[in-house]
């Protein structure tokens, strides 16, 4: 898949920073966010490090471009920053990170030019830094599980023991596979209710009888099949913590239910009229977007803010690539351990390959590829022939235009033409499955298999 690179536009001119935003989305696969004041900025930097940031129309005082680079010291190390201006400021040693000052003059064009070139020079760059750490396993941070070196991650882990210390509801938000029961894990284990049961239950699937069976229990007789009292979840977890997995696909009904044993800490096993106390901390996690459900009356707003107490985003794996390395070595070793083997790792050119495949799947599929290479290859290192032909067709930055799209195998076309026809109909995802022909559930499935709901 052509790899994107994400763009941060910063312009007081709200109208110009949408013209140059639909400019970069239409023109190339890149993602792009538009703000209007430095304090914006630097906040996007800090929740999602950018490739490029391109400044224009900012009052560039003494001390506006410093607190920028600051941050993208900080989370973003290979940036680019480029800014209209008649000069190169004056700035102090900044590493890696690129500065180039635009001149005044330059039209949409030109300015589209400058960060379509920057972002494929960030890249290069992140990437060359990845691949000389790549084998160094001391830089590995580890908590509960949790592997990682980049600033999402730290930040992550710094947010677990936070709410390892309190007592608020965690709800835990992230694409499919990234690792949010694993979050959840490390949350109990850190607490002062290790010493307690966890339990997790998935609400995907589970119709609200059997979900409202399944976490309050019930009672012999309550219904055809209950033949004899049953502890529900709820309760096999008092004193410890409970994980709803998948919480956004709880039935309306239930997330009313739920509420109440939110609010009052006590629960009615089906089929009874005894209340019972509980005490369990409740982590909830979800890959919907639960604000959006809210607003089309699919998720309860009382129980959206219930659960919205202390959140926990999780990145995908194509935001935080510093981390694969680390990834690559310890599923290695984990799959060398379960199938008695003894791989030492990836060639360079396998690890180049990884590191752009766009990983749709997450961590999960970095762990499932990873497990079965392991147990196929014949030699002691996986080599770049033996990847699977989704990662070893990887390209590198691409521009989306029509007139580029020679060279791209059928599913990188189809997955651009969705991105540019989501951004046409202003993510209306309705909207462009009329628009391309297909139904809605199949647009979805999609967007999800090219990780283009993040």
């Amino acid at each position: 898949m052509p790899q994107t690179a994400f763009i941060l536009i910063l312009t007081p001119n709200e109208r110009r920073g949408d013209e140059l935003r639909e400019v970069v989305r239409q023109r190339s696969s890149h993602s792009c966010s538009s703000v209007t004041t430095v304090d914006d900025a630097i906040a996007s930097i800090r929740r999602r490090g950018p490739d490029v940031v391109f400044v224009e129309g900012v009052d560039q005082g003494p001390h506006v471009l410093p607190r920028l680079v600051e941050a993208l010291r900080d989370r973003a190390p290979d940036a680019a920053l480029l800014h209209v201006a008649p000069s190169p400021p004056t700035l102090p040693a900044t590493g890696d990170l690129e500065i180039v000052a635009l001149p005044p003059d330059a039209t949409l064009d030109e300015r589209f030019d400058w960060i379509s070139r920057a972002a494929r020079s960030a890249v290069a760059r992140r990437d060359e830094r990845i691949l000389r750490g790549s084998y160094d396993e001391s830089r590995i941070e580890s908590f509960e599980g949790i592997i990682g070196v980049s600033a999402r991650i730290r930040a992550i882990i710094d947010r677990i023991r936070k709410a390892a210390r309190n007592k608020l509801t965690v709800l835990v938000l992230g694409e499919t596979g990234t690792g949010k029961d694993l979050i959840a894990r490390a949350i109990h284990r850190a607490s002062d209710r290790a010493s307690k049961p966890m339990r997790s239950v998935n609400c995907a699937g589970l119709n609200e009888n059997l979900l409202e069976s399944e976490l309050f229990g019930h009672v012999r007789g309550a219904f055809t099949s209950a033949v004899a009292d049953r502890r529900g979840y709820f309760e096999a977890a008092h004193g410890g913590t409970l994980l709803l997995d998948e919480v956004g696909d709880m039935p309306l009904t239930m997330q009313a239910k739920l509420l109440r044993v939110l609010e009052t800490r006590e629960i009615t096993p089906v089929g009874s009229t005894e209340i019972r106390r509980i005490d369990v901390r409740v982590v909830a996690a979800t890959h919907r977007d639960l604000s959006a459900m809210v607003s089309d009356g699919k998720f309860r707003e009382d129980l959206y803010y219930r659960l919205h107490q202390w959140v926990i985003e999780v990145p995908p794996l194509r935001e935080r690539r510093e981390d694969i390395p680390l990834l690559v070595q310890h599923y290695i070793r984990q799959a060398n351990q379960a199938h008695g083997l003894d791989v030492s790792g990836v060639t360079p050119e396998a690890m180049h390959a990884l590191l752009h495949y766009f990983w749709p799947g997450n961590v999960r599929e970095l762990a499932n590829t990873l497990e079965t290479l392991v147990v196929e290859t014949e030699h002691g290192r996986i080599d770049a022939s033996q990847l699977p032909e989704r990662i070893r067709g990887t390209r590198t930055l691409v521009p989306a235009g029509v007139g580029n799209i020679s060279g791209l195998t059928l599913a990188e076309i189809e997955k651009l033409a969705i991105q540019h026809t989501l951004n046409h109909t202003s993510g209306n995802r309705e909207q462009a499955a009329k628009i391309l022909g297909i139904g809605t559930r199949t647009l979805y499935r999609k967007i999800k298999e090219y990780g283009l709901d993040g």
